[in-house]
């Protein structure tokens, strides 16, 4: 086994336990951290497969912008802990359920054939006068443009989602009203009383 039958071993297994990890841990903030070294395998992965723009891409986009997006939104919001444990307890042998029947129906769908690593090729080296990033740039603007344009939508939507929860306002906390204690008439805060003398 060469060395990037290794690094591929080991990037593989960081993917899947981050993974699960992303899935199964119970504080949000770990889940989001457990993600980012999802992101960070899978791109060592991609610079294996000769796709550096998308390595690269995928670690200064999603790790650098996104991820941090989300450990803000996180900490914003306010998360019952306790609710969502219960929530996935309650639904765990359901989501287990679902996956099992989810993986059945795609070894169903796809042919055995699929399975068999032996057909596969390896990554093909093109040279260093080969731009894998003008490939994807025609390619992404000529056959997938439709694709483009409606994920640019889904995250502008994702984006505003975002911002209206953070923004929404606590249902058991009080509030001062600067414009309604602007706009009292100062006769009505104080009230002078002459005492009467004895």
């Amino acid at each position: 086994m060469g060395i990037i039958d290794f690094i591929f071993y080991v990037s593989a297994a960081l993917v899947l336990g981050s993974a699960t990890v992303v899935v199964t841990s119970r504080n949000p903030v770990r889940s989001a951290l457990a993600l980012v070294l999802t992101f960070l395998a899978s791109a060592s992965i991609w610079m294996l497969a000769y796709a550096e723009f998308l390595a690269l891409i995928l670690i200064l986009v999603y790790v650098g912008a996104v991820m941090t997006l989300f450990l803000f939104v996180i900490m914003m919001l306010d998360i019952d802990v306790v609710t969502t444990r219960q929530r996935f307890v309650r639904y765990a042998p359901l989501v287990i359920a679902m996956g099992v029947i989810l993986t059945g129906l795609l070894l169903l769908a796809l042919k055995p054939d699929y399975f068999v690593f032996a057909h596969l090729q390896s990554a093909v080296d093109y040279g260093l006068s080969y731009s894998n990033t003008a490939e994807l740039g025609k390619i992404l603007y000529t056959e997938y443009v439709l694709a483009f344009e409606v994920a640019a939508v889904l995250l502008l939507v994702a984006i505003i989602a975002a911002v209206s929860l953070a923004h929404r306002k606590p249902r058991d906390c009080k509030t001062q009203q600067p414009v309604a204690q602007m706009m009292v008439d100062p006769k009505q805060r104080i009230r002078l009383v002459k005492p009467e003398r004895k």
